[in-house]
């Protein structure tokens, strides 16, 4: 099992944070160029589960899953978007994306007064513990292992 990368996106579609862990391909794009790709894919993905689901879905889209990787989608009330990319193989993602959530995102950048949850996130705090966080997971291991 092993996380590729994670993106934030506030509910306008602006990329707050990325990082990424054992990405082993780069997509030839800015950072900027991939995160408008990303948003405008779910922004997509949502609608059509949205239009196509024969009951009303809850939930809605969660995640999908290639023959390469799984992209996992978790959405706040408030429209925060995150998004992590895992190998296939990954369980417990959900809640993984739930923890960092409210124990990360809500701690260190909705409780600080000094964030701006319009902008990109400057917090090392939360850049540290997320990144501890991630790597301590049972999801975190790397292909040389």
């Amino acid at each position: 099992m092993t996380v590729h990368n994670i993106y934030i996106f506030d509910r306008n579609g602006t990329l707050l944070y990325y990082h990424e862990w054992n990405r082993l391909k780069q997509s030839g794009m800015t950072r900027e160029e991939e995160a408008k790709l990303v948003y405008g894919m779910l922004f997509s993905i949502k609608s059509f589960v949205n239009k196509m689901s024969p009951i009303d879905p809850k939930e809605g889209f969660l995640y999908y899953k290639t023959s390469k990787y799984t992209l996992n989608y978790f959405e706040t009330p408030s429209g925060v978007k995150f998004v992590l990319n895992t190998d296939n193989h990954s369980q417990g993602i959900r809640d993984l994306l739930q923890q960092i959530y409210s124990q990360f995102f809500v701690e260190y950048i909705v409780k600080n007064p000094l964030c701006k949850l319009s902008e990109p996130i400057q917090s090392e705090l939360f850049k540290t513990k997320l990144d501890a966080y991630i790597k301590q997971s049972s999801v975190y291991l790397t292909k040389s292992m």
